[in-house]
């Protein structure tokens, strides 16, 4: 009996071959997962060194002042940023600000609201609208969009909102359909099926028990949600709204179509405007001076840039929030 245990014990117990082939084979998968974790970085430190080094022209010439010049002259070679980057800013401010609300409501309603045999091809409609290529949606844009603004909504804002003193000025001027408003309602509807699905899914994983506990204490769908299910899930929700807004500040086509492509400074949402994306997509091939080449990739810098620090800062906050809840 103990000779058979000991003989088991034997056949079971590795070689030190064995040992070393193991060893050698999780040093190989460590080097290989650690060059894979490092090529993301170094692809992002030659990314933007290209672009630093492509734009320095710009920006030796003209200094800091191509951040806040709003002049566009490629005949006259004069350039600055300060149109394209508020264009960027502000029709993607507009579409956070209609795609946040309307993205929660989606998925409130999918996660909570709507019938079971509902939930299935609704959650399929909106995963599809959201792998739609953005050019789509920018030619729906002009051809259909556009002409709706330019009849019934624009000038009615024109003058219905733009008479009144404070907010106003910015719904002044003719009812074109192209503009800040149309662009940003535009990039609102390609990225509320992007920050809907997330917003689904996360709702998701909220445990039934947290919510049943909820309506057994007499707490409304409203009160659940508001209360229960976003406490739970508010780090994952908050990381969902600055993945959309990093693809909004990012987005080219969908906007090249409806902003208008004007280097005109304009405080109303009507007017054309432009923004870096589609800057660089229109003008790149026009690019016929070492300058105006550089100025185009100093855009994509600055963009890269931005970007960069809106995902920083969501990061920031997602740690804060994180840290709130492990202090809670």
């Amino acid at each position: 009996m103990n000779t058979s245990v000991t003989n088991a014990t034997t056949a079971a117990a590795p070689t030190q071959e064995a040992v070393k082939d193991d060893a050698r084979g999780d040093r190989i998968f460590g080097w290989a997962v650690t060059f894979a974790a490092a090529f993301v970085m170094l692809l992002l430190l030659a990314v933007a060194a290209a672009m630093a080094w492509g734009g320095h022209l710009a920006f030796q010439t003209f200094g800091l002042r191509f951040l806040v010049n709003g002049e566009w002259d490629a005949v006259g070679k004069q350039f600055g940023a300060m149109v394209p980057i508020m264009g960027t800013l502000i029709s993607s401010a507009i579409a956070m600000l209609i795609a946040v609300p309307v993205s929660f409501g989606i998925a409130f309603y999918l996660t909570e609201i709507a019938p079971t045999w509902l939930r299935g091809p609704v959650s399929t409609a909106v995963e599809l609208l959201a792998g739609i290529p953005s050019i789509i949606y920018g030619m729906w844009g002009l051809f259909v969009f556009v002409p709706f603004m330019s009849e019934h909504v624009l000038p009615w804002l024109n003058d219905k909102v733009g008479s009144l003193p404070v907010v106003g000025p910015l719904f002044e001027g003719p009812p074109l359909g192209i503009g800040m408003l149309t662009a940003g309602i535009v990039l609102a509807i390609m990225v509320i099926p992007f920050i809907s699905s997330i917003m689904r899914d996360v709702f998701r994983t909220v445990p039934s028990s947290l919510k049943e506990s909820s309506y057994a204490l007499g707490a409304t769908t409203w009160e659940v949600v508001w209360h229960v299910v976003l406490p739970y899930c508010r780090s994952a929700v908050v990381g969902g709204i600055f993945l959309g807004l990093g693809r909004a500040l990012g987005e080219t086509m969908a906007v090249t179509f409806v902003l208008g492509n004007s280097h005109q400074l304009s405080w109303s949402l009507l007017m054309p405007g432009n923004s870096i994306a589609a800057t660089i997509a229109n003008e790149f091939t026009e690019a016929d001076s070492d300058i105006y080449l550089s100025s185009l990739i100093a855009l994509g810098l600055i963009l890269f840039v931005v970007t960069f620090i809106v995902l920083a800062v969501a990061r920031l906050m997602l740690a804060n929030l994180r840290r709130k809840e492990g202090a809670a």
